[in-house]
């Protein structure tokens, strides 16, 4: 009897201890299975917030319509809906170019002006084919007006409003968004001109590793030189305590920057040209016989009276024999010393009477400091002189004083495809480049290395409505990027649920277990 009662009781001991153990087993599995649901749990809320992409909602567009004082270049520029720290990363579409001569020549010649106006439509209807017609109600059209309308709106202002009223309701009519049709300052046009050269050379933003856009460590900005047909423009950074008329703060992509720019009218290349075509005519007694010693020998051209001192750049040099209709003959003469002379004696060196800081015509100027980028007219005349790029000072004048010794028929052999009515001018141009680089803006020997003349970056053209873009850019709305989630928004709350529900079960299973366990 008793040992039966012992069998029996061993055999419940063995019973117990095999049910402790399926107990402890079914605890340590239940809180490992609680504890992979959790970490799964936190994995994909990880994943989703963090692993998370951006869709872009496409491209922006915006139109600039470059008005120059010689002819009129349409813009096409582009950057994404979403902007980088207040101004977006806008780039060069395409552009084209309106046949004939500036708007301000408009009004005229009636038989130039139907030329002039079905070009610019041409023009404008190639940029609509490369808009997506869902932008072309969200992108802006701007006309900048430059020199050549500042002096018109100088000389009589009705014309010139009556100029950009055309323009005004033909740019209104197409399906953009017109913003304004305006006369810009050289101000202005030296400040964009500047954010266009720095913007091009990525000293403003550049991509990192992870392919975003940040802001260049220790990046220099570049100064800006710009020649164009009516006016030129210097604009260059200098110290934050720099004061005066001529300095602009400005801000982009999150960074100040302290900008001084100046514009010089009537120092742009062609009417520059036309106040030393005024000044030989004023000392000839023989308006039929100018000699011209900038002109190559063996050429001639005769001008009507009004083509120079019809300008606002010339009206202070009329003779008193004036006659609109009347002609002037100009003889060249090929001669490389009297040509810099001549070219020279235009710029008012005396006036500043040995200041420090200033350039020409009493115009202050803090010293020049850091690299130059050279662009429009001022690289074609380094073009002609074969001097792109950065070279010497020195080799820039040997290139001069050669090409302005070639008579005209040598002239025409060595720089082919270029117009009779541009060739001869090219001594002229790489003079007046010297003078005003040299002698006004105070570029010398050491320096002169820092010039570097380029007509274009990464295959994008300088040209001030670049920059313009860059700065208006920041009074359109960017647009949110759309989200894209690593995982479905339906799935991911799914998933959420069920491990959080079996958590709970395990959860609760383990309180359960873990009492009778301990009972």
């Amino acid at each position: 009897m008793i040992n039966k009662e012992s069998q029996s009781s061993d055999h419940l001991t063995t019973a117990s201890r095999r049910g402790v153990r399926m107990a402890k087993i079914a605890i340590a599995l239940a809180a490992a299975f609680m504890l992979a649901s959790i970490a799964v749990i936190i994995s994909i809320a990880v994943v989703q917030n963090h692993k998370k992409t951006y869709i872009s909602r496409g491209l922006k567009y915006g139109i600039v319509l470059d008005a120059g004082s010689s002819r009129t270049t349409v813009y096409l520029y582009e950057w994404p809906a979403e902007k980088e720290n207040n101004t977006g990363v806008v780039r060069e579409n395409t552009k084209c170019q309106v046949e004939g001569p500036g708007i301000s020549d408009l009004g005229k010649n009636e038989d130039q002006d139907k030329k002039t106006w079905k070009s610019l439509k041409n023009c404008m209807a190639k940029i609509t084919e490369a808009i997506p017609s869902h932008r072309h109600n969200s992108t802006p059209v701007f006309l900048g007006a430059t020199a050549g309308m500042r002096l018109l709106h100088m000389k009589d202002e009705e014309t010139s409003n009556a100029i950009l009223k055309d323009i005004t309701n033909y740019l209104s009519s197409l399906p953009f968004n017109f913003q304004n049709a305006s006369i810009i300052s050289g101000q202005e046009e030296g400040l964009y001109g500047w954010i266009t050269v720095n913007y091009l050379k990525g000293n403003f933003l550049e991509k990192n590793l992870w392919n975003a856009w940040v802001h260049p460590h220790g990046a220099e900005t570049v100064g800006s030189l710009d020649l164009g047909g009516a006016s030129t423009q210097i604009a260059f950074a200098t110290s934050e305590d720099t004061k005066g008329e001529d300095i602009i703060k400005v801000s982009l992509y999150g960074y100040a920057y302290n900008i001084y720019t100046h514009s010089f009218l009537c120092y742009g290349k062609n009417e520059a040209e036309k106040r030393v075509l005024a000044k030989l005519s004023k000392e000839s007694i023989d308006w039929a016989n100018v000699k011209q010693p900038c002109y190559p020998s063996g050429y001639n051209i005769s001008m009507l009276v009004e083509e120079v001192f019809g300008s606002e750049c010339t009206k202070n040099d009329l003779p008193m024999q004036y006659s609109p209709k009347r002609y002037i003959t100009f003889f060249g003469q090929s001669n490389p010393e009297q040509c810099k002379v001549l070219v020279r004696s235009i710029f008012d060196l005396t006036s500043c009477r040995g200041a420090e800081n200033c350039s020409f015509d009493g115009v202050f100027q803090p010293s020049l400091s850091g690299d130059f980028m050279a662009y429009a007219g001022f690289y074609w005349t380094a073009w002609a002189l074969k001097v792109e790029g950065s070279k010497s000072m020195e080799t820039f004048d040997t290139n001069m004083k050669q090409l302005c010794s070639k008579d005209w028929k040598t002239l025409k052999t060595s720089i082919k495809d270029i117009k009779d009515i541009h060739l001869k001018s090219y001594c002229y141009s790489a003079n007046y480049v010297h003078s005003i680089l040299a002698d006004g803006y105070k570029f010398n020997a050491d320096n002169w290395k820092n010039l570097n003349f380029q007509k274009q970056v990464n295959d994008t053209s300088i040209a001030w409505s670049l920059g313009y873009m860059l700065a208006l850019s920041n009074m359109i709305p960017a647009e949110g990027k759309i989200l894209k989630l690593p995982i479905n928004n339906v799935l991911f709350t799914g998933l959420l649920l069920l491990f959080s529900a079996l958590t709970i079960i395990t959860l609760t299973y383990l309180v359960i277990a873990l009492v009778r366990f301990c009972n």
